[in-house]
């Protein structure tokens, strides 16, 4: 699939909600970040490699979910251990059980969450990884220090209870997990049910600086080319086995301002079949993004002047004049669809965002208010733009 819309109109946002909905793994590249094979620079099979890390990830999550019980049991287990000398002092006569049952409720209720105790935890390997070779394929030296044998060097730390547990837990999920189960059923969904989502496609689209000079377009057409036996399937090496690409899911977006999609070479059309034109956002739109999402940008900003004593309210009518001004924003300059949201609210609340001290502040940000703080700055057309 290629989408083609301006900036902001939420591409990607639809890519990753699509890999959220069906819990595929997913993974988001650059075009532009590409060379040809064989020239300085990333080769375009690194995006399934990219891709079978995030497979991997994505598993190793929900098996850590699922695990989760018995770890904290295990973790929670080992620091009654840890515990039990300490209260021993303090109660000599009480019964080791009685102790060890009262000291893991209080673990479990986190009413020791704030005491220090010194344990001993496996420390955490930073990775070395080595620069690509000519084929694209990285080389991991801790890996090869880990197959070579040996566990991971322990350490006695002094920590709070709380990221005792935390460090515990993980570690305890890590034995109990078993990584080649994970390594295959990663293979499987990258393979069956990968998304790999290929952004700013348009810039790779038509002729290039380099061919301009008769030299070799390395990051243009060159990256067309080599991107073609992947989207038509073919099978690609990777650290944790070989992988076909037959099944994957392909999306390509671009704003495709200067060139159009007829641009691309005529092989790479092909293997897009489905083009997709995502319209500019419209007043409706906005007012919508402003008040349905979850985490919708009127909540963050409500929640986050909340810390500080605020209490914002925002009026229907405000709601609706914020949308109508970025949407006309958006047509009589850039368009850069929902992200003037972001600096127009900015613009609205840094007066109140810099002066509140703490002290409890009831504000109803209506019409007139949006009116006297953002009418100068955003209705002056630019009439510069207009004169030849």
């Amino acid at each position: 699939i290629i989408m083609k819309g301006p900036t902001g109109v939420g591409k990607t946002e639809i890519a990753r909600r699509l890999a959220k909905l069906v819990k595929a793994p997913l993974v988001k590249v650059e075009a532009t970040k590409f060379t040809e094979v064989g020239y300085v620079g990333r080769d375009v099979e690194s995006m399934v490699r990219d891709l079978v890390e995030a497979a991997i990830r994505l598993v190793r999550e929900e098996r850590y979910e699922e695990l989760k019980p018995r770890a904290t049991q295990a973790a929670v287990d080992k620091l009654v251990k840890v515990i039990m000398p300490i209260r021993k002092e303090l109660s000599p006569d009480t019964p080791e059980a009685q102790l060890a049952e009262s000291i893991s409720e209080e673990l479990v209720d986190g009413k020791l969450d704030e005491m220090q105790i010194e344990i001993e935890v496996a420390e955490p390997q930073r990775p070395i990884q080595m620069m690509q070779n000519g084929q694209g394929a990285e080389i991991n030296l801790g890996d090869i220090f880990k197959q070579m044998g040996g566990n991971k060097p322990k350490k006695k730390r002094k920590l709070y209870v709380k990221d005792a547990m935390r460090m515990l837990v993980l570690e305890e999920s890590d034995k109990l997990i078993d990584s080649d189960s994970v390594n295959a059923e990663a293979l499987r969904r990258a393979e069956q049910e990968g998304i790999i989502f290929i952004d700013e496609i348009d810039k790779i689209a038509g002729a290039g600086v380099g061919s301009s000079r008769g030299g070799p377009d390395v990051s243009r057409e060159g990256v067309q080319r080599d991107i073609l036996p992947i989207v038509e399937g073919c099978t690609v090496s990777t650290k944790y086995g070989s992988i076909r690409t037959d099944f994957i899911l392909f999306i390509a977006a671009g704003a495709f301002h200067v060139s159009e999609v007829k641009d691309l070479i005529p092989e790479l059309q092909g293997r897009f079949p489905v083009v997709v034109t995502l319209d500019s956002l419209t007043k409706e739109d906005f007012v919508r993004i402003l008040t349905e999402p979850s985490n919708a940008l009127l909540k963050m900003y409500t929640a986050l002047l909340k810390v500080d004593g605020v209490e914002l309210k925002f009026t229907k009518e405000a709601i609706e004049r914020i949308a109508e001004m970025a949407s006309f924003e958006n047509t009589n300059s850039e368009n850069i669809g929902a992200r003037r949201l972001h600096s127009l609210i900015e613009k609205l609340l840094t007066e109140v965002s810099y002066e509140a001290h703490g002290e409890k502040v009831d504000l109803v940000v209506d019409k007139a208010y949006v009116d006297s703080h953002l009418a100068n700055e955003y209705m002056d057309l630019d009439l510069k733009r207009y004169i030849i």
